[in-house]
């Protein structure tokens, strides 16, 4: 049985890396923040809510990890723009006798399930009403860094980082909504979705032996907490 634990459990090469890259964008918070009080430092804690679009599994049943850092550089008193780096779990998946995917039609199998891990950098301009609710609209550059298929809980071999058939780039735009809840702490809900195809893939339809070639595109649902650092000095910069 698959458990939430299991789908975002990332590989410990890729955990390695991701480690560094926000060790790394840390330090340059810090320095920037000693350097200029206007910068604030973010992380990042949460979870994705999943589904790829066109490969005929309907609905955001694969979760995963969505964590990482953020430098926000404020330029008025209700505009900043936000720079991420975060790893990102996204995916498809269908449970065996579930509903949700159009197998007797399209496919030869009842189960599915694909692992796309990602180290992604989001860019977005946000707006502050009142230091209530924060608005914001960007886009975002995310490489594969892991890659995993399973048709009836068999592994395909074929699908991977080296041979393909998934694009190892993906370039996305994002909604976002941020809501105070205590002192540093905010809740955060983003939308993602793929401006360009991650994937072609042909179907057959077992009744009547059509083919149809599919396009793929990565839909993300994030749920996250935001711990904000030196919020308050930030705002008492630009308002002197």
């Amino acid at each position: 049985m698959i458990t939430l634990v299991d789908e975002i459990k990332p590989g410990k090469q890729n955990m390695k890396y991701f480690i560094r890259i926000i060790i790394f964008l840390l330090l340059i918070v810090s320095i920037n923040t000693l350097q200029a009080q206007r910068i604030m430092g973010v992380l990042i804690g949460g979870i994705n809510a999943t589904n790829v679009q066109g490969d005929d599994v309907f609905g955001f049943h694969k979760f995963g990890l969505n964590a990482g850092a953020a430098a926000v550089v404020p330029f008025s008193d209700n505009w900043s723009v936000t720079l991420e780096t975060i790893y990102a779990q996204k995916g498809s998946y269908h449970k065996e006798g579930g509903r949700g995917m159009d197998y007797q039609k399209r496919h030869d199998y009842n189960q599915y399930k694909l692992v796309l891990n990602y180290v992604e950098v989001p860019l977005m301009v946000h707006f502050e009403d009142r230091e209530w609710l924060k608005v914001g609209a960007g886009f975002s550059y995310a490489r594969l860094v892991e890659v995993k298929e399973w048709e009836d809980h068999v592994r395909i071999a074929t699908t991977s980082l080296n041979d393909g058939p998934y694009d190892l780039n993906d370039f996305s735009a994002l909604l976002d909504l941020q809501f105070p809840i205590y002192q540093k702490l905010k809740f955060n809900f983003r939308y993602t979705f793929s401006l360009m195809a991650i994937r072609e893939r042909e179907y057959q339809n077992v009744g009547a032996g059509e083919e149809k070639i599919s396009k793929q595109y990565n839909q993300v649902l994030s749920f996250r907490l935001l711990w904000v650092f030196n919020e308050q000095s930030s705002r008492y910069s630009r308002r002197r």
